[in-house]
């Protein structure tokens, strides 16, 4: 089977000290490699959207970065915000800490509130699950939910937290997420050979800031 790697590549540059330089050469190196997407901090959304002017590549930012306890009101309004700056995709923590205090009546206000949020002006929303955090029982609730509220992506880590076994996972998610939902593997991806491995379990994204090596570029 050939697979073109590069149309499955999130291009990511998230560090706290990315400059607009760093952001322009992301957002050149993902027109010129044909990626996917670059995901980058909303920050830099103005400078990317005129960067991938006329380009096939996706602008996708993050919400709730990276822990995912913001008020359910706060991550709201960064994503009007962020789709009014004129991003397409949007990758949002779900809230972790609400999962672990097993209020899921909150847990799903928010993935609602998310999901309807990028619904309603026709983007994408990858919910970032943070998985490695994750017993097996709130990873299935956290799915069901995410189910019921028809998200875009599941997305397995912020990068922070990276699964033990990410190709598991993703054959894990396959199986129990209708084909209507993609996932999106996020963590840890640096070498060619994983990174098919991930596309062939599954994934339908990868997102990792190591493209140019995976691709030996």
């Amino acid at each position: 089977m050939s697979l073109n790697i590069n149309e499955y590549i999130d291009h990511t540059l998230l560090k706290a000290q990315t400059t607009e330089t760093d952001i322009l050469r992301l957002c050149d190196e993902a027109i010129n490699h044909g990626f996917a997407a670059v995901c980058l901090p909303p920050y830099y959304i103005k400078t990317a959207k005129t960067a991938l002017k006329d380009s096939n590549v996706k602008l996708a930012t993050v919400i709730g970065f990276p822990l995912g306890y913001d008020h359910i009101g706060t991550k709201v309004d960064s994503i009007k915000r962020c789709i009014d700056q004129g991003v397409d995709e949007i990758d949002a923590v779900i809230n972790i800490a609400a999962v672990k205090n097993n209020n899921w009546v909150e847990v799903e206000s928010e993935i609602d509130s998310l999901t309807t949020a990028c619904r309603i002006k026709n983007k994408a929303i990858k919910l970032i699950i943070e998985a490695a955090l994750l017993t097996e029982e709130e990873l299935e609730k956290v799915l069901e939910i995410s189910i019921n509220n028809n998200a875009t992506y599941i997305k397995t880590s912020t990068g922070y937290q990276v699964p033990e076994d990410q190709l598991k996972l993703i054959s894990y998610l396959r199986s129990k997420l209708p084909d209507g939902i993609k996932i999106k593997a996020s963590g840890g991806i640096r070498d060619l050979a994983s990174a098919k491995a991930l596309i062939l379990a599954g994934a339908n994204r990868l997102g990792t800031s190591s493209a140019l090596k995976i691709l030996n570029l």
